[in-house]
């Protein structure tokens, strides 16, 4: 399993479904008991019958939590100056930490009835705390997303209601090495019409070509992101709309058949040395090591990869996009901003939220650190400001606007526990140890369980 995109989630994983249910009930408890209207309502009522304001005539603190690097944490901290500049009865405070403790945290806060007023939040936590009424609907409260395209917006929906807006996008793609294919011999795929058959032979016929330490390609079967671009061509999905698993075993096994085929051929490594590659994130990849050809990762990861390498990298279509009755591929929101349903400040909270996705100059100090803007005119705006290597990803982006047919739908509550069932499973493939079809039922029967069906 390909840490760009998992391993992250699943260090904080086991310790969240530990508390969670003793955090959610907490969390319920004290919200039924705060008397709060809510971030959505224009106010309570006093012992007149009278509806109060919700907003203070004052000023006002407002709290906003997220996790990251120094370096965000640095930008970010800049963002929240010149919002405070512009809005001087507004003061933002910063709440931040690094991934790995950050959802202990947020999950303490909200069971303590400390909720932060704006919250970041990840694609797998999102329905979750939108079902426990942690969440306000950000439609009510008034948040423009008129220049955000409505696939994106449905990233963020939850039973009708909008719960988080993205804060950038991405897409999973092929990181692709021109120097490798160069040294193989092989001629770089035409990424607009290659098959998923076309993938594994340029692969194996790297690895023949290269010496025994140098790959075609880099061990990807166990990232459920891969999985759900293939079922998606293939017109099924990995969750539906309603909450449940939304393909059929035999095409998982196929999936997982596509890692034995490349690692029959040599495409990609024995198990043991892809386990040990996995753990070393994008700049240990084969790819940041001039030791592969191919790689799937996020286009935002393009940048530390390119970085670690030292050379100029191309993003490349995910095989068999033009392969089938449809495309598969999407946009994936880097990470969302949501906004806490009892905060006392919502007008402020909203106001902050606002700025962060639509000002074209907040744009511009975050460039691509949240992805590339989910607002297609701030992306406009700081295209100039872009490095060359943003710029090549926005590009990519734009390239795909028109192939792009839908999101996925939403993770239902549960699946922040697929990461860790999907790699576990799929090692079990690439050691031996399980045959791909019965990979595709264990995989099945877990992750059926971890969303509670």
């Amino acid at each position: 399993m390909m840490k760009s995109s998992t391993s992250r989630i699943r260090t904080a994983r086991s310790t969240w479904w530990r508390t969670g249910a003793v955090l959610a009930a907490g969390a319920l408890a004290l919200s039924a008991c705060s008397g709060d209207a809510g971030a959505g309502s224009s106010g309570s009522e006093d012992d007149g019958g009278e509806t109060q304001a919700a907003e203070d005539d004052g000023p006002v603190e407002i709290r906003f939590a997220w996790w990251g690097s120094d370096t965000r944490h640095e930008t970010t901290q800049q963002v929240i100056d010149l919002f405070e500049e512009k809005n001087p009865d507004i003061t933002v405070v910063p709440d931040f930490t690094d991934w790995g403790g950050y959802w202990d945290k947020l999950a303490t806060t909200v069971a303590g009835g400390d909720t932060p007023d704006v919250i970041t939040q990840e694609e797998r936590y999102l329905t979750d705390y939108a079902a426990r009424g942690v969440l306000a609907d950000l439609n009510e409260i008034g948040l423009d997303t008129s220049a955000i395209d409505e696939a994106v917006i449905e990233s963020g929906t939850v039973a009708d209601g909008l719960y988080g807006v993205a804060t950038g996008v991405n897409a999973y793609s092929i990181v692709a090495d021109p120097k490798a294919f160069e040294d193989a011999g092989v001629d770089m795929p035409d990424d607009t019409t290659w098959t998923w058959q076309d993938f594994v032979d340029v692969s194996n016929e790297i690895s023949k070509a290269t010496p025994d330490d140098t790959f075609g390609v880099q061990e990807f079967g166990g990232n459920e992101a891969g999985f759900s671009i293939f079922a998606r061509q293939h017109g099924q999905s990995l969750y539906t709309p309603d909450g449940t698993l939304g393909y059929d075993d035999a095409l998982l096994a196929e999936w997982y058949q596509t890692t034995v085929d490349l690692i029959d051929g040599g495409g990609e490594p024995d198990a043991a040395r892809s386990v040990e590659i996995a753990e070393g994130g994008p700049e240990q990849s084969l790819i940041g090591t001039n030791k592969g050809a191919m790689g799937f990762w996020w286009s935002n990861q393009l940048g530390a990869i390119s970085d670690a390498a030292g050379r100029d990298l191309e993003l490349l279509r995910v095989p068999g996009e033009s392969e089938f009755d449809r495309t598969g591929m999407y946009f994936k929101p880097a990470m969302y901003y949501s906004v806490a349903k009892d905060t006392e400040h919502p007008e402020a909270a909203a106001k902050f939220v606002d700025f962060l996705v639509n000002d074209p100059e907040a744009g511009a100090l975050i460039l691509s650190d949240r992805g590339l803007p989910s607002n297609t005119d701030v992306r406009e705006a700081i295209a100039g400001d872009l490095s060359p290597v943003d710029q090549q990803v926005a590009d990519f982006l734009k390239d795909l606007e028109d192939e792009i047919v839908d999101g996925p739908a939403v993770p239902p509550e549960g699946a922040a526990d697929i990461p860790e069932i999907s790699g576990r499973i799929n090692t079990e493939v690439i050691f031996d140890r399980m045959s791909p079809q019965e990979a595709a039922e264990q995989f099945t029967s877990e992750a059926n369980g971890a969303i509670g069906q």
